[in-house]
This record gives structure tokens, C-alpha cells and sequence, in this order.
């Protein structure tokens, strides 16, 4: 395939990721072989809408020069080993979707699976634990690969799938969401407030927006099901980590208790009913809106299975810096 529709086919798949929920503002990355070691790459933290062919980094996996007027995405070591392990690859995704996520954090062990999906995915293995864009996470899918799997579950981060064709490795992300979100266990809802209606926020979100009016309300399924437990949520994907911070706290349903904790973070847990979020612009707080849901789907998960996988406190604060001091200011340059 030449260059130019190779191109043409790694934006697409940008639009494609958000639009099916796949990522979340600038999360993931997306590659394609264009000849031997050399493969074309997502620039890092451009957002995908705004993402050109001509911002498109062309990477040389085998000297780690690279040509074009962006620098390539932080994860390209790990797109590197899927080309090098496997020649037959030509598309690479890294997403960051919500129960593939959530299942890499818990139940991989459990997995509701059949052998054909697992062979549909071309084998499909979980990579442990390392901080976003290090050695260490790069070592650790390298493994994973080396094991003859195409795609691999990134502990406490995402997806990374690699197949021969872009339309292959975007179906098996969908089919591999398929399989996750069937294998999720939530745990049940706590508390009298579970079945608080959403005009019961009216008020106090009218309120709200005039001091923060960036602020929504979000109440999926998991959001108002984490909102009736006390304990506030701690951070147990990067992605949460960079955006959110370490945790989100659950308040009661009053005006101030709301307002001191958007003072000092982009989300909050309203008692029995959903929660807040609030971002730098509307993008932002879509972008939030999906990340919460997804924590929500995890804690829930780790939740009903007995386990946890808390991330630690100084790497929550290191994401957290680099994100809000480097990576963000990336998405409208």
C-alpha cells in the first residue's frame, strides 16, 4: 500500500477511535508499516480531529531517526517491537477502552473467551505494570508479544492490538471489547440513594455552572453506582492518574460541599446520585466524562472480585505533573 493511502487510513482510524469511545481526547496511538523497519506513527498529544497526514511522524525502528514536523508518540518502542516480532504486521492500535482497560486491571485470569475469539485476536496475553512511555512497559509488552500474541492487555493502562490490515486490528479492538465487557463483574450499588433521579440535580447543577460553567453532570450506570459508596476512588489507570489525579471524592448533594472540591479538582462524586466534572474547555470535560465512567467500571470490577491495583502515589503524581505541565499543552498546537 503506498504511503500517501497509509496515511489517509491512521487519521481515519483517530476519528474512528473517538467516535466509538475507544480513547478519550488525545489517549492512544496509532501506526502502519510503510517498509520494512520503518513505520508511520500518531504525533504525541495532538488530538486526533485535528491530526493531518502531514502531521503524521514516520519512525525508523531500526535506528530511531524519525522524519516529520511533530515528534512520534511516546509509545513508539512499543509499536516498534510488534513490526519487529511480527513481519506479517501492518497495523498497529493502542487504545484506551473502557472494559479491555478494566479487565487488565482485574479478571484476565477469568476471562469469558472462546477459543475462536482468542484465535480471531491472534492470541491474547496481559503485559505487567509500567509507567506510560518507559523501558519498563516496553519490556514488558515485548514479552508479551514474544509469546505469540497479537494482542496484549497493558496492566492499569490499555490495549495494544496488531494485525496485518488497519480494518483487522480496528475490528479485533471491538471484538476484544466484546469479550471484556461480557467478563466484567460490577459490584452491586450501596446506600438508600441509589435510585436518586436526575432532576434532583437540577437545582444544584444550575448553581454550580454559574461559578464553574464548564461543569456537567455525568450519571452512567457505573458513575452512580461508585457515587453510593463512601470511600473515595483512588486511581488505578493512567489515564485517570494524568487527567484526574490520584482520586475523586464522594460529597454529599449540597452547593458548598460540591464547590470546595471542584476548587481543587476537575471531578467529584455527588452522594447516591452521579458526578461532577468540569475541564479547561468542552473537550475537556467529555474527555473527563469518559475517564470517570471507565474508573468507575474498574473500581467496581476490582471491587466485586476482592482485589485492587492501586496505583502509587508518587507515579499518580508524576503523571499527573508531566500531563498537566507538558502533554496537555500539546492538544491545540
Amino acid at each position: 500500500m503506498e504511503e500517501k493511502e497509509l496515511r489517509a487510513q491512521v487519521v481515519a482510524t483517530g476519528i474512528e477511535l473517538l467516535r466509538d469511545a475507544l480513547v478519550a481526547r488525545t489517549w492512544g496511538n496509532i501506526s502502519a508499516r510503510v517498509d520494512g523497519d520503518k513505520f508511520l506513527i500518531t504525533p504525541s498529544g495532538l488530538d486526533y480531529v485535528r491530526t493531518k497526514e502531514d502531521d503524521l511522524v514516520l519512525y525508523d525502528a531500526k535506528t530511531g531517526e524519525w522524519e516529520g514536523r511533530r515528534k512520534p508518540s511516546s509509545e513508539k518502542g512499543i509499536h516498534a517491537a510488534a513490526y519487529e516480532i511480527f513481519p506479517e504486521v501492518g497495523f498497529v492500535i493502542h487504545t484506551h477502552q473502557v472494559y479491555a482497560s478494566a479487565i487488565g486491571v482485574a479478571g484476565f485470569e477469568n476471562l469469558d473467551i472462546k477459543e475462536e475469539e482468542r484465535k480471531q485476536l491472534g492470541g491474547l496475553a496481559r503485559a505487567a505494570y509500567g509507567l506510560p512511555g518507559t523501558k519498563k512497559l516496553k519490556e514488558a509488552v515485548r514479552k508479551a508479544l514474544e509469546a505469540g500474541n497479537h494482542t496484549i492487555l497493558m496492566q492499569n493502562h490499555g490495549a495494544l492490538i496488531a494485525a496485518t490490515t488497519k480494518e483487522k486490528a480496528y475490528a479485533n479492538a471491538l471484538l476484544l471489547e466484546q469479550i471484556c465487557k461480557r467478563s466484567v463483574k460490577l459490584a452491586q450499588e450501596e446506600g438508600k440513594e441509589s435510585g436518586t433521579a436526575d432532576y434532583a440535580m437540577d437545582g444544584l447543577m444550575a448553581r454550580i455552572k454559574k461559578e464553574f460553567p464548564l461543569a456537567e453532570f455525568v450519571c452512567t450506570d457505573a458513575i452512580r453506582a461508585r457515587s453510593c459508596r463512601d470511600c473515595q476512588l483512588i486511581a488505578q489507570l493512567d489515564d485517570m492518574a494524568q487527567m484526574i489525579g490520584r482520586r475523586v471524592n464522594v460529597v454529599e448533594r449540597n452547593y458548598d460541599a460540591v464547590a470546595k472540591e471542584l476548587k481543587k479538582r476537575n471531578a467529584v462524586f455527588v452522594k447516591g446520585c452521579g458526578a461532577i466534572v468540569c475541564g479547561m474547555d468542552a473537550d475537556d470535560t467529555d474527555a473527563l466524562k469518559i475517564l470517570l465512567d471507565k474508573a468507575a467500571v474498574t473500581d467496581l470490577n476490582t471491587l466485586a472480585l476482592g482485589s485492587s491495583a492501586r496505583l502509587g502515589v508518587f507515579d499518580c503524581a508524576l503523571m499527573r505533573f508531566v500531563y498537566t505541565k507538558k502533554y496537555s499543552k500539546k492538544k491545540n498546537a
